[in-house]
């Protein structure tokens, strides 16, 4: 039994290792999940996995839907609030996402494009939620410049998401080879369900039935196993495909 044990710990550590990997995580995490299998995939779990899985921010978006539609504009209330309170950066910061969660896209690029001119000028975060604001408005060009200098500083950091909304800002400003060709890079590494998704919906736009063909197929298999929360978490995003596809088909 204690053989076994240690076994599982090991399986563990290399589930956890090949995660790291593939998601350009710093190599410092490979050492502590062989040096310390059980503690090391414990504080990877909890450091690194869960908060940034797909299920984590299933949760956190299931709640915010809750209270939004309890009260939809508390937050924004006591953003602003807080703000008019006390106008500190990490309150600025605050108004601004709140402002983007209620829509008023230009309020929040504003609110952000101030952020991004004070003393959190470099902060990842700060610059991400920024990019997702500015695409919301319309604002592609700006977009993905932000987010170029962003990989260009930290080519780590949310390599999925980051690479997912540039594909989008340039496809948005007109540049569809780059946004061809990073869609395919982050389908390839991540292969996720919304990366897939996405790349099928531009490809779709785009006419180009070879590129529809490979990835409806890969989305068909992933479907077929999907497990009930996970069908559940992309059932809007799995809707809209399966309408342009339709759509698609007839020409």
């Amino acid at each position: 039994m204690p053989f076994f044990g240690l076994g599982i710990h090991i399986l563990i550590a290399l589930f956890f290792a090949v995660h790291a990997v593939r998601s350009g995580r710093e190599l410092y995490w490979l050492v502590i999940l062989f040096m310390f299998p059980m503690l090391g995939s414990i504080v990877y779990f909890f450091v690194v996995f869960l908060p940034h899985s797909r299920i984590d921010r299933g949760l956190r978006q299931a709640g915010a839907s809750v209270a939004r539609s309890l009260d939809p504009g508390k937050e924004l209330r006591e953003a602003r609030a807080a703000f008019d309170l006390t106008p500190t950066a990490h309150n600025r910061m605050r108004l601004a996402q709140a402002l983007f969660d209620a829509g008023q896209t230009a309020a929040a690029v504003a609110e952000f494009d101030a952020c991004l001119a004070g003393p959190f000028a470099q902060d990842q975060e700060i610059n991400f939620a920024a990019a997702r604001a500015k695409l919301a408005h319309g604002q592609a060009a700006e977009t993905a410049a932000l987010l170029e200098a962003l990989r260009q500083r930290g080519p780590n950091f949310r390599a999925e998401q980051v690479g997912l909304l540039l594909a989008k800002a340039y496809a948005a400003s007109g540049r569809q080879d780059d946004a061809g060709a990073e869609f395919a890079a982050v389908t390839a590494r991540f292969g996720s369900v919304e990366t897939r998704a996405e790349y099928l919906l531009w490809a779709m736009e785009r006419g180009d039935h070879t590129v529809v063909a490979k990835e409806m197929q890969e989305l068909e298999h992933a479907r077929r196993h999907m497990a009930r929360h996970t069908r559940e978490l992309y059932a809007d995003l799995l809707r809209k495909v399966d309408a342009a596809y339709a759509r698609f088909q007839r020409g």
